[in-house]
């Protein structure tokens, strides 16, 4: 198969950062996704309603001339996080989940939680909003490539029990063991994986030497992960669709010291699970991870718009504007298999 045609994805997982940034993202994401979760983890987090619609409105003005794409907006878990912000982001129309960062866990997590309040659990599940966990277990006693099974086993499990009437996504879901538990739990509970979870094993974050833009939390793992990834995401179960958890930092902190955790991927996510689910022969299965399972789970209509991918290959620039600065983005000076090359309305 040479040329797919789908229903326009939608991406349940994204960074966007704010700020002179958004002009340079926005774009990206908006070329070939019709919707996506956009993550809270700003400074400062957006922890209320109020501060994710005026963040929604940021987005919406740096979406091009022309191009339709929506936000779906986050609210950031945090220690002080009440019933009552619970009750506003349910009540809202703009605000579609409820992100738990483990303090500490990732980019601008330090604001996140050590410990989970059942009565904003309960309140949660009272009211059908799903909790999105960024799942590892932030121990320094645990190593850092058993952070995401770890936190499946002691802190996930108990919770599904506690509350099986909570919806949850795990997202940027990286191990077999995740896999398994997210394939036995209830139907509350579904995945997101990431393109670079599917293409790469840990070997690349170490191909000629540290490779900094190949650095991301969850780690990239052993081979027989990924290969437990791709089997899950061309299965057609439902649990699991398509979050990009695309994460743009310049160029200089990534290449420094100690550089920020994320792999940019938004310049050519569509066509990155094309290559995919391609090598794993499974091309036909895209349309249901990419655009059909995500707004099954979030109770969404499916895209109307159609894109079509072609079989061709693309060299990546080196790097894209970001903020005055540079942003290196997977494959930088490399070539993608498959190429976007058309949206069709409804």
């Amino acid at each position: 198969m040479n040329r797919l045609e789908l229903p326009r994805p939608d991406d349940w997982h994204l960074h966007l950062r704010d700020g002179a940034a958004l002009a340079d993202l926005v774009p990206h994401t908006a070329r070939q996704f019709g919707r996506a979760i956009v993550m809270p983890n700003l400074r400062p987090p957006i922890t209320s309603v109020a501060m994710a619609l005026a963040y929604r409105e940021r987005i919406l003005a740096a979406v091009p001339e022309g191009a339709v794409f929506e936000p779906l907006m986050t609210l950031y878990l945090t220690p002080a996080t009440t019933v009552a912000d619970i009750e506003a982001a349910a009540a809202s129309p703009n605000v579609y989940g409820v992100k738990l960062y483990p303090a500490g866990a990732t980019t601008n997590a330090d604001s996140g939680v050590h410990e989970l309040d059942d009565v904003v659990l309960a309140a949660m599940a009272a009211h059908g909003v799903p909790l999105l966990v960024h799942g590892e277990r932030i121990d320094p006693k645990v190593d850092v490539f058993d952070r995401e099974a770890v936190f499946v086993r002691e802190t996930l499990s108990p919770v599904v029990d506690r509350h099986p009437a909570l919806r949850i996504v795990l997202e940027h879901v990286s191990t077999a063991e995740a896999v398994d538990w997210v394939r036995s739990a209830p139907t509350t509970v579904a995945a997101t994986i990431t393109a670079h979870h599917l293409l790469y094993d840990r070997n690349a974050m170490f191909e000629g030497g540290v490779r900094p833009h190949m650095y991301c939390l969850p780690v990239l793992k052993r081979a027989k992960h990924r290969e437990a990834l791709v089997a899950a995401a061309t299965s057609g179960d439902p649990k699991f669709f398509l979050g990009t958890d695309s994460a743009p930092h310049e160029r200089t902190t990534k290449e420094t010291s100690c550089g920020c955790a994320g792999v940019f991927t938004a310049h050519a996510a569509i066509e990155l699970y094309a290559e995919a689910f391609d090598r794993a022969g499974a091309i036909e299965r895209l349309g249901d991870f990419a655009s059909r399972f995500g707004p099954r789970f979030y109770g969404l209509p499916v895209a109307r718009e159609t894109i079509v991918l072609e079989r061709e290959a693309w060299s990546v620039p080196e790097s894209y504007p970001l903020a005055g600065g540079k942003l290196v983005p997977l494959r930088a000076g490399e070539t993608v298999a498959w190429r976007l090359r058309a949206t069709h309305g409804a």
